[in-house]
């Protein structure tokens, strides 16, 4: 089995500018991913290729010099902020396809999630083998219950919510259900049903790899960033 690991990193970010390339701990965040990805047993037993797929000549260089490849950029369209994930992997396996380079399986790593590991893609990819999925996405518990959650009115009246959740709110957070969220980590999928059905994940044959909150930050603002440099630099987490 041939496996593309696909890292895709557009320049444009509004919450946070420049997320991509910023430093994180004494190195641009993509290199979190990258290092990762190279550290992991497909890249060690010849299975797996890292790419970048960016539309920035300063985030190619960047990924090269940590190890990826980059051999071409996203074109323009699909590097706005209405260009989906979906469309820059399509180009990215069509133009590899192009160049003489198929694949089996799709890994997708975002690279707003530093602290995800080597060894999390090779559990996940041994999940996959094993369950014949045709995709596996991370998943992390939920930090707290979702019976505790609530939609807001423009009065801020929290009457309906309290009535209506009394027997939940009444319950032990530890006696309530286990509730896990999809957290971007990291997504395998068989590329020739990815082509098929443009669906990412699949709906059906679809398995969980379930990841410790811990390595689950995904940044999307400035606190993020700041909660992740915080773990790598005083928890000793990597």
């Amino acid at each position: 089995m041939k496996v593309l690991a696909l890292i895709p990193a557009r320049q444009g970010s509004k919450r946070l500018p420049n997320k991509n390339i910023k430093m994180l701990a004494g190195k641009p965040l993509i290199a979190w991913t990258i290092e990762a990805a190279l550290a992991s047993d497909l890249v060690k037993d010849r299975m797996m290729d890292v790419f970048v797929s960016t539309d920035s000549e300063e985030i190619a260089d960047i990924a090269r010099e940590h190890g990826a490849k980059v051999p071409f950029l996203r074109p323009d369209e699909l590097a706005s902020d209405t260009a989906s994930t979906k469309d820059a992997i399509t180009h990215a396996l069509k133009t590899l396809k192009e160049m003489g380079q198929e694949y089996d399986c799709l890994i997708l790593l975002q690279p707003t999630s530093p602290l995800r590991q080597s060894f999390h893609i090779d559990e996940a990819f041994a999940l996959f083998l094993d369950k014949d999925a045709e995709s596996v996405t991370s998943v992390s518990e939920l930090e707290h219950p979702i019976e505790w959650t609530m939609t807001l009115e423009d009065d801020l009246k929290l009457d309906n919510f309290f009535q209506e959740n009394a027997e939940a709110l009444k319950t032990r957070s530890q006696d309530l259900p286990t509730r896990y969220r999809l957290n971007g980590a990291l997504v395998i999928h068989k590329t020739k049903t990815f082509f098929a059905d443009q669906v990412l994940p699949q709906q059906k044959d679809v398995y969980a790899y379930v990841m410790e909150r811990k390595y689950a930050v995904d940044i999307d603002e400035l606190a993020d960033f700041q909660y992740a440099e915080y773990f790598v630099t005083h928890q000793h987490l990597l």
